[in-house]
């Protein structure tokens, strides 16, 4: 049995519905239960579930994009047979493309199938899980299949081996309400709300605060020959768990806040998404286009070594440069959508950004100013200069330092 029941592709170019891409597998997902209706459902899930489940961070905001729809057309965890097709080829067995597996994890051995769980977190209730799958998986297999390796040196194996429980369910979902975050975080069809009809909307995914760079890329995606001229730009942020030594999400929110007052441009978008990252590289990058798709975006910003990460120990990638963008590639036309190459940028002395090869063509000098520099001068408080970070931007990370 299957969560996903829908067609296997979304194949072909961008296809609108009411002048917005249609959302993975053909329809939006609602999990929600009516507002007029929330407080007595909360009352009647009290008193007739078997258990109480309190969600991690990550289950959380697995929990939050299954209720509105990020993983349309989910329409709950997956069960085993669903996991076990993800992790050994990106598909369901319907034959949907999912770079990852969504399920929910326990280390309750006492759990069962019918079991009706209310979903807790930090003092709300989320949802009711009807389980409807449990199993104990080849967490070596997972890794395998989804990371490309076993290695504990890799954050995900390391989260999966670790953090993760013992036990995974599967099972639809009835959704109470959303977690209160310190970032409000807009529902796929909220976000379709804002975006103009029968345009392009190009997504940015990012991490973490953007600096010039990042701006001058996802701005100049807008120009890039398969985008139409009256694009828009989607700026959307993963604000859910990520790396461990990563900038908080809430000093993450409040340079996105920031900088979105500096900027005030009209073909920029912004909004907040409540993802746990798993720096999965290929898979993930194709998991993130899925779910930017069902936000409402027709193209992606793929960049150089997207979602990849290094060895903590020997500081090796384990992804190469352009992996992630060859498998999205591979994959857009299925999804129904394009992706857009990240411009390699760097800032001269005479023409300010522009390509790595335009500078090298014409000899032009480049300065640079790495992370680690970045972070040491502003610890330091020194000036930083403009063309590398936004003032706001800046402002914002030295009052949190």
């Amino acid at each position: 049995m299957t969560i996903a029941h829908s067609a296997p592709s979304d194949a072909g170019h961008p296809s609108f519905s009411s002048g917005l891409i249609t959302p993975h597998g053909g329809s939006l997902v609602d999990l929600m239960v009516a507002e007029e209706q929330r407080e007595e459902a909360c009352r009647e899930a009290r008193a007739s579930v078997d258990r109480v489940v309190e969600c991690s961070h990550r289950n959380a905001c697995d929990v939050e994009l299954l209720i509105v729809g990020g993983f349309s057309p989910l329409r709950g965890f997956m069960h085993r047979e669903d996991y076990e097709a993800v992790v050994a080829g990106h598909r369901t067995t319907s034959g949907l493309l999912f770079g990852l597996p969504i399920v929910f994890d326990t280390d309750d051995a006492s759990i069962a199938v019918g079991d009706r769980l209310l979903l807790t977190y930090q003092g709300q209730d989320l949802a009711v899980l009807t389980v409807e799958s449990r199993w104990e998986p080849d967490k070596v297999v997972e890794a395998k299949g989804c990371y490309g390796t076993t290695s504990l040196e890799h954050p995900a194996v390391r989260m999966i081996a670790t953090e993760r429980g013992r036990y995974y369910l599967g099972g639809r979902l009835r959704g109470l309400g959303l977690p209160r975050r310190v970032f409000p975080c807009r529902t796929p069809a909220e976000v379709r709300a804002t975006l103009p009809h029968g345009q392009d909307v190009v997504a940015f995914q990012c991490r973490n605060p953007i600096h010039r760079a990042h701006y001058e890329l996802f701005t100049r995606a807008l120009d890039a020959p398969n985008v139409s001229r009256q694009a828009v730009v989607l700026v959307h942020p993963t604000c859910g768990p990520t790396q461990e030594d990563d900038i908080a999400g809430e000093v993450r929110f409040q340079t996105y806040e920031r900088l979105a007052e500096e900027v005030a441009n009209p073909r920029i978008r912004w909004a907040y998404l409540p993802y746990s990252m798993h720096m999965a590289g290929p898979r993930e990058a194709l998991q993130h286009m899925i779910i930017r798709k069902n936000y409402g975006c027709t193209h992606f910003i793929i960049g150089r070594d997207m979602a990849g990460c290094k060895s903590s120990l020997t500081g090796e990638d384990f992804y190469g440069p352009y992996e992630a963008q060859d498998f999205a590639r591979d994959h857009a036309t299925e999804l129904g959508m394009e992706t857009v190459p990240s411009l390699n940028l760097v800032y001269t002395e005479e023409e300010g950004y522009v390509t790595a090869e335009h500078a090298q063509a014409r000899g032009l000098h480049v300065r640079k100013l790495s992370g680690t520099q970045f972070r040491q001068m502003l610890r330091g408080g020194e000036e930083i200069p403009e063309w590398f970070a936004f003032r706001s931007v800046v402002e914002v990370l030295r009052a949190a330092a």
